[in-house]
């Protein structure tokens, strides 16, 4: 290590095993971490994909037809789910 100054300071080798064990200890603490955050991340989206599992999804079309007397002429209606129909009188 240098200092400002330019000199070397010497440190002791029970001191930087002592750093080194504590820096090891922190890194094995890191990967338990990543672990778990991964498991729950795994966790979290299985979870996620059977609560959307349970909903089944099916579609419905609706047609419907009907005969209005207007007087002039008869007209006929026809709509098919949200699309709403045209009328057609005869004359």
């Amino acid at each position: 290590m240098n200092d400002l100054d330019g000199s070397d300071k010497i440190v002791p080798y029970f001191v930087h095993e002592g750093i080194v064990a504590r820096q090891e200890r922190t890194i094995n603490r890191l990967w338990v971490l990543c672990i778990i955050i991964f498991i729950a991340f795994v966790g979290s989206n299985a979870a996620w994909l059977y609560c959307e599992s349970q909903w089944e999804v099916y579609e419905t079309s609706q047609s419907v037809d009907q005969d209005i007397d207007t007087g002039d002429g008869d007209a006929n209606i026809t709509g098919i789910g949200d699309i709403y129909g045209t009328s057609e009188a005869d004359d």
